[in-house]
């Protein structure tokens, strides 16, 4: 039986830039302001690197806090340690083993009685692997006596089956809700669904996040000349519209008609692209089909180069080298799921971090504060 034990640094106390190391450690001995509002802003620094003049620093409270954990699974643990880094914790130590068939063994390592725990673990390739695992992994946590459970999964895995689209067919977004409900999540936080409607399929608190602000500052620094922002069908216009509303760039829409699983067709573009630098943006990039004939497309149609982003990396078949031949100028993705091998040596990919995102998420859950600053 194989065994992996994670084992987390010691907590250390973080600031968020200015400010002494003195008042960095300056924090006060009651355990119940560990449980008060913090008086501090949430507001993410502007890309330029500015600080703005009435942010104050983040507080390392949470590094004190006995009862605030944060544990990870195995699907992609650098995304938890830099997580944890940025609110001055440790990850929790586990022991999690293998049988020779696959069969998961998972072992807390510490005491969680009462603590409100976190588990960061996106459901990704292997799919049903890491999904089975962060089911046993709150398993344990409930038979501890876990005080709340929060699962974090920067990419939810079945969102893309969320209704019936055909006869006889399973909707697995709904069932997959169901069983991280029923193993003893108290609550969900996500980064961009597939579809914003699976919340409904939770009877439990879920916090929906977007890339969209990590990615959209990445942009405007580009500042590409003549920037129009694509949706590759209908069902992205409004994460779209948004994109194109904080770039003040005009929007695009292709029509696209899918013929069967991971085969899509485009069809018409609508909008002017003609001497224009597109950016196409989708929540995930699974094959690239898609991606690779509605870059062809657009250039077809006169756009003059064509940009990609996207929140979830997924790289499946031959994505890695549809995208390294494609004539795509640049893919920019988030961390929420780790990259291939071969997808990191291909040029054209870059990863922008979403840990800050989820970091101040978790930490506004914790400290029982609005989340909403995040969608800025």
């Amino acid at each position: 039986m194989s065994e992996t034990k994670s084992t987390g640094s010691s907590p250390s106390l973080t600031t968020n830039g200015s400010g002494s190391a003195a008042q960095a450690a300056n924090i006060v001995d009651d355990p119940e302001s560990l449980r008060r509002p913090p008086e501090f802003t949430l507001t993410p620094a502007p890309a330029s690197g500015a600080k703005p003049a009435g942010e104050k620093k983040r507080p390392s409270k949470l590094s004190e806090d006995k009862h605030f954990k944060i544990f990870s699974g195995s699907a992609n643990r650098p995304l938890a340690e830099e997580i944890c880094k940025f609110l001055g914790v440790a990850v929790g130590e586990t022991r999690l083993q293998r049988f020779s068939d696959g069969e998961v063994h998972f072992q807390l390592l510490e005491n969680v009685r009462g603590s409100d725990v976190f588990v960061v673990q996106p459901t990704c390739f292997p799919v049903d692997q890491n999904l089975v695992e962060l089911l046993i992994m709150m398993d344990a946590l409930r038979r501890a006596s876990a005080g709340r459970i929060t699962v974090v999964v920067p990419y939810y895995g079945y969102a893309r089956q969320d209704r019936k689209d055909r006869p006889r067919v399973a909707i697995t977004s709904k069932l997959v809700a169901d069983l991280l409900v029923t193993a003893g999540a108290n609550r969900a936080l996500f980064v961009d669904l597939h579809a914003a409607q699976i919340q409904g399929f939770f009877n439990i608190p879920v916090d929906h996040l977007f890339a969209s602000p990590v990615l959209v500052g990445y942009f405007r620094d580009l500042q590409l000349p003549n920037l129009t922002v694509v949706s590759p069908d209908a069902g992205g216009v409004e994460r779209a519209r948004f994109f194109a509303k904080k770039l003040e760039a005009p929007l695009a829409i292709v029509d696209k008609r899918r013929t069967d699983i991971n085969v899509t067709e485009v069809m018409n573009v609508i909008g002017d692209v003609k001497g224009r630098t597109c950016l196409i943006l989708d929540d995930i990039v699974d094959t690239a089909g898609t991606l690779v004939k509605t870059a062809e497309t657009l250039l077809d149609q006169g756009a003059d180069a064509v940009y990609a982003c996207a929140s979830h990396a997924v790289l499946s078949g031959p994505a890695v080298e549809r995208i390294k031949t494609s004539r795509l100028k640049e893919l920019v993705v988030s961390n929420s799921i780790p990259l291939t091998a071969a997808a990191q040596e291909v040029g054209k990919i870059k990863v922008l971090s979403v840990a800050g995102l989820l970091g101040r998420a978790i930490e506004s859950i914790h400290m029982e504060t609005s989340v909403s600053t995040l969608f800025n």
